[in-house]
């Protein structure tokens, strides 16, 4: 009986450890029957989707993905986990363009000061912005990155290596403003205008409900209202060429009842001349009508208007990651808001 409980045990351990050690997968998947890649939903075309199956990439676990930043010069996706690592993947598409795979390149521990690979509750990592990343030069990319529970924003070298934090307006370095230390900054984006924007989760403590300060470096904001589905936080932001900002929400109330992604988008004004954003939904995503979804965090753009948007599983064997392209369609002729 002893040598029997010790084999299985054995099996058990061996089971266990080839699960662990599962290769990167990434499985092309339909977001929706009734939708095909290449058709329209709402103001986007979506450009394929993938599911990346649970695995270890140099020994870090693919798992909690919250942001996203694309490098042009180095052809790599960049991916940041809430556990305090850094991916390298690279997409691959088919003749027309579309998502159809992906191939896992490295992995990197973010590391402090000191050196050190981060730890809780310094690791929660949850938005990526890049710089340097399409400047036709190979080998100077910065990763700004952006925290929860610690709000801070840290520059840090591709391979995860600490090279100093972004100055923060006072109001978003003081952990006791957020109504929540899980709900601080989630947002973060590098504008050509205004250098980094970043903005919080939920409405800072003192704020109106359903109103974000989107902040710049030196302390101006815009006030953006979020949408109008219950649950309602801003969790990602890109700015883009034109001067607007394409932003995405997650409304999410409880595992029993129906939450939504939202896609939406705006101008930004000159900071102050606005007392309100005003912000127009792209492309809102209802898990009742039809829809694999799971917690969208992270977006980032390719080039021209095409994007990724990735899901946060929070490591977590109920949810999935789900890697989306697409690509999103010319928004009409607008005032200038100078």
């Amino acid at each position: 009986m002893l040598r029997f409980v010790l084999f299985l045990a054995l099996l058990l351990a061996l089971f266990t450890g080839a699960c662990m050690s599962r290769k990167f997968e990434a499985i092309p998947i339909s977001l929706n029957d009734r939708v095909a890649p290449g058709d329209t939903y709402g103001d986007i075309r979506l450009l394929g989707a993938l599911r990346l199956m649970d695995a270890e990439i140099d020994g870090l676990p693919l798992c909690g993905l919250s942001g996203l930043a694309w490098d042009e010069d180095e052809d790599l996706l960049y991916a940041v986990s809430d556990q305090g690592a850094l991916f390298h993947l690279r997409p691959v598409f088919d003749e027309r363009g579309y998502l159809t795979g992906a191939r896992a390149v490295a992995a990197h521990p973010l590391r402090n000061a000191a050196g050190k690979p981060v730890r809780p509750p310094f690791d929660d990592a949850e938005g990526l912005t890049i710089r340097h990343g399409d400047n036709g030069i190979q080998g100077d990319t910065e990763l700004l990155i952006s925290f929860e529970m610690k709000p801070r924003v840290v520059r840090h070298s591709p391979t995860g290596q600490w090279r100093g934090e972004e100055p923060l307006p006072a109001t978003l370095r003081n952990p006791r403003n957020y109504r929540n230390g899980n709900e601080a900054l989630e947002a973060v984006t590098l504008d050509p205008r205004w250098g980094i924007l970043t903005g919080s989760e939920t409405p800072l403590r003192n704020d109106p409900d359903g109103l974000i300060r989107i902040f710049t470096g030196d302390g101006r904001f815009w006030l953006y209202p979020l949408g109008s589905a219950p649950g309602s936080a801003l969790v990602a932001m890109e700015a883009l060429p034109d001067g607007s900002l394409l932003t995405l929400e997650r409304a999410f109330v409880s595992p029993l009842r129906p939450f939504a992604i939202s896609l939406r988008r705006t101008r930004l004004p000159a900071p102050g001349k606005a007392a309100r954003l005003r912000v127009a939904d792209v492309a809102v995503f209802n898990s009742d009508q039809g829809w694999l979804l799971d917690n969208f965090e992270g977006l980032t753009r390719q080039r021209e208007r095409r994007f990724f948007m990735i899901s946060d599983d929070n490591c977590r064997a109920l949810q999935t990651t789900l890697l989306v392209y697409f690509e999103l369609l010319p928004a009409p002729p607008a005032s200038d808001p100078r």
